[in-house]
């Protein structure tokens, strides 16, 4: 089990795996408070494929990739997933005044 470096080679393969077998990939995330430590983990007990970070920053790539996992089972593996990956949601618009709501 080694550790990929870069997190776009790690969603790429991430994806490539559940895709090759939907049946048997799991994926597991693991964060030690203590040290301050996030493992992503994808197997299917063929191949591994692991990801560790210290980064607060990378909590939304995290999120990225378990809506692009949550779009893979829902809607089956062959789904096109660049929607997902695409731009963030779009921006709500600005609130209008300071006062209260009537």
């Amino acid at each position: 089990m080694v550790y990929i470096v870069s997190w776009d080679d790690f969603v790429q393969r991430s994806v490539q795996l559940f895709r090759a077998s939907p049946q048997n990939t799991r994926y597991v995330m693991k964060y030690r408070h203590s040290d301050g430590k996030l493992v992503l983990k994808v197997t299917d007990d063929k191949q591994c494929l692991k990801f560790k970070t210290d980064q607060a920053q990378d909590a939304k790539k995290m999120e990225k990739l378990n809506n692009i996992f949550f779009t893979l089972m829902a809607r089956g593996p062959e789904t096109d997933i660049t929607e997902v990956t695409g731009k963030e949601q779009a921006a709500q618009p600005p609130k209008r005044g300071r006062g209260r709501k009537q």
